[in-house]
């Protein structure tokens, strides 16, 4: 294949932003990242507390900055910050290029506040103030999670000047709210005379859990009609969230905005992992493509879609009269929208504590170790 025949080009040629959902010290510093930006379209990258834990429970990239760090008499929680950090800020530095030649659209490195204040509000907007100062780099994005209490955390942030990441999204009502705060925190910094042509942001909407938990649903339904549900809400609810982002980017109160120099805040799907071996591994990405929109891919299924996805071209558009028939057809079977997409956002959160949980217990190790060898 040419370079401009690869399946991730055809993506990139059809409008969709490639971001790779991992980050680590060692890919960082073996040019990993580097190599994934020149070869495989890559223009941004994702983290969270799940991928931190991972990439600090195993190998020594880090063991030198936690040795420094145990000698300075470093807290956990402090250790974290700056572990972390780092691995953003080098990260932002690979990617500023990309940032560059984007005019600020791609080109972006997300790091999440602590997953324990997703119901702080107060406690959410300053910890993305302390992490983009610390961070210090205009291609950072804040991810601040879509709860309730997060909506306004959102809009503050984004009035702030900062740009946003706003993660765990899983109802289209969710989606609109967070749009909403979005344009809300827009008008906010430019009344305060701040520059929004500056400020961006995306929805990341998630794809693969929403048929994980409606799948376990229909399976316990059992029917001919829940069976041949399956496997088809993930799509259709993220089909239906671009016809959101469509609609809500559309009205006057956003042109108005735009007009100003505002950026649209664009749809990412996220946790685009196929979990059932039955289905094709590239289904999140092939049936998800459309103009303006972000695919942030586990390493798996971006080698999964350079290798073999079957690129149509735009995948979405033209697709809400099925995507709204697949939603009616599973509230037909019993099927509650709004229970799935609650318990979905009270797991999101809930999994991502236990995940900064062990990465709390992994540098904490990792610093008494680090005391044990220098006194010893």
């Amino acid at each position: 294949m040419t370079e401009t025949t690869t399946p991730l080009a055809a993506l990139s040629a059809a409008g969709v932003s490639i971001w790779l959902d991992d980050l680590s010290r060692e890919r960082i510093a073996s040019g990993g990242l580097t190599q994934l930006i020149d070869n495989s379209n890559v223009v941004g990258v994702t983290t969270n507390p799940t991928i931190f834990a991972g990439a600090l429970s195993k190998g020594a990239a880090y063991t030198q900055q936690v040795a420094a760090l145990a000698s300075s008499g470093a807290a956990v929680a402090e250790a974290v910050f700056e572990i972390t950090t780092d691995d953003v800020t080098a990260a932002s530095d690979i990617f500023r290029p990309v940032y560059d030649r984007t005019n600020g659209v791609d080109g972006r490195v997300s790091i999440e506040v602590e997953p324990g204040l997703a119901r702080d509000t107060a406690g959410t907007v300053a910890q993305a103030r302390q992490l983009w100062a610390k961070v210090n780099r205009p291609n950072a994005m804040i991810k601040i999670p879509a709860t309730v209490e997060g909506l306004e955390a959102i809009t503050a942030t984004i009035a702030l000047g900062i740009s946003v990441n706003v993660t765990l999204i899983f109802s289209l009502e969710r989606h609109r709210q967070v749009i909403n705060a979005y344009l809300t925190g827009l008008e906010q910094a430019k009344a305060a005379g701040i520059d929004i042509s500056t400020i961006h942001s995306v929805a990341s909407f998630f794809v693969s859990r929403v048929d994980t938990e409606i799948d376990k649903r229909l399976v316990a339904i059992g029917t001919d009609a829940a069976i041949a549900l399956k496997s088809k809400a993930g799509v259709a609810n993220a089909q239906l969230a671009y016809e959101v982002f469509e609609q809500a980017f559309s009205t006057e109160r956003a042109l108005g905005l735009i007009k100003a120099g505002a950026n649209k805040q664009r749809p990412l799907w996220a946790s685009t992992g196929v979990k059932d071996p039955s289905l094709p591994d590239t289904l999140y990405v092939t049936e998800l493509v459309a103009p303006e929109v972000v695919n942030t891919m586990p390493e798996k299924t971006m080698q999964a879609a350079a290798d073999h996805a079957v690129v149509r071209g735009d995948s979405i558009t033209g697709s809400y009269a099925a995507a709204n028939a697949v939603l009616d057809a599973l509230a037909a079977e019993g099927i509650s929208y709004d229970d799935v997409t609650r318990v979905l956002e009270e797991e999101g959160v809930s999994k991502f504590v236990i995940s900064w949980d062990e990465l709390l217990e992994t540098v904490s190790a990792a610093l008494a170790a680090a005391t044990t060898s220098v006194t010893r």
